[in-house]
Order: C-alpha cells, then sequence, then structure tokens
C-alpha cells in the first residue's frame, strides 16, 4: 500500500508530470523503481520512504528520496530528498551513509539536492554500497528531524532506471 502512496504523491508532487502517469519498472525490496513520458522522452525515476523518522513534530508530509534519470537532458543521478515540511532557509541538510557524509545539500522549499553532478554521483556511489542513509534537516520552525532509508535494494532498482533510461 504504501508504494502506491509514494507513486502518487510523487505524481502529484512532481510539475513536469503533469499529464503522465508513472509506470512501475518493478519493486526491489525496499525501493520501487518508475518511468514516465514527458512528450517524447523517457524519464525514470526510483524512490523509497524512511524506515525510520524521527523528530519533535506534530504533523509532517509525505517524506521520500528519489533518484533521477533524464536521458533527453543528459541528467543522470540527480538525487533528491523530500522532507515532509519546509526547510529553514539557508540550513544544510547532512546525509550519512556508512562513514561517509555529505554536508553540501542545499533546500529549496521541502526539497533538498545536492550542489553538482559530482555531489549526485558519489551519492549514488555510496548509496549502492551501503546498506542505511541517514538524512538529517532543520524545519522552517526550527524542528530537527531524523530519516533513516534502507538501502536494500537500491541497486536493484538503480540498475532497472538506468537500463530503461539509457
Amino acid at each position: 500500500m504504501k508504494k502506491y502512496i509514494l507513486a502518487f504523491s510523487l505524481f502529484f508532487s512532481l510539475p513536469a508530470m503533469a499529464n503522465t502517469v508513472p509506470t512501475e519498472l518493478g519493486e526491489f525490496k525496499d525501493w520501487t523503481a518508475y518511468f514516465y513520458k514527458e512528450g517524447k522522452n523517457t524519464v525514470c525515476y526510483m524512490a523509497s520512504t524512511p524506515k525510520k523518522d524521527e523528530g519533535n513534530y506534530k504533523t509532517r508530509g509525505d517524506i521520500y528520496a528519489i533518484v533521477t534519470h533524464r536521458p533527453a537532458d543528459k541528467s543522470y543521478n540527480v538525487v533528491n530528498f523530500v522532507a515532509g515540511y519546509p526547510y529553514k532557509k539557508g540550513q544544510k541538510v547532512v546525509v550519512k551513509i556508512g562513514t561517509t557524509s555529505f554536508t553540501n545539500l542545499f533546500t529549496n522549499g521541502d526539497n533538498a539536492w545536492a550542489p553538482d553532478t559530482a555531489t549526485d554521483k558519489m551519492l549514488v556511489e555510496s548509496m549502492k554500497r551501503g546498506e542505511r542513509m541517514i538524512v538529517e534537516g532543520v524545519s522552517a520552525r526550527g524542528t530537527k528531524t531524523k530519516d533513516t532509508y534502507s538501502l536494500a535494494g537500491f541497486s536493484g532498482a538503480y540498475k532497472a532506471i538506468s537500463e530503461k533510461c539509457k
């Protein structure tokens, strides 16, 4: 059930997908791979929700991590974290995978992004090798959050989107 909610919420939260419906490529343990058509172009993405979300908050929207390939734009490995709340302006998001930390992710609304393609690529490589990923952020109200994702199935989902969007 959660994967259908995820696909539904992603469908309505990604503006580029306005008139299209994502098709599932497969479920790979804790990650699900999808693709959709944007005009004549194919866009592939994979997504997961955290196994555990922590923070002293009353309500919070959908939380997920996404990796997207847009071959028509020559854009691959774009990593995006959606917090389910607006991030505090100017606050960096920290991602920890094993002993590796990424401390330079910038925020816009409820999204966090890597600052460049090199960081996206390093994030994806770490996610392939890791077992879990921790994403720490601060809401506009100053609430600290910590979301723990399983990376089980990440490599399988990544392979599926990479084969579909070469």
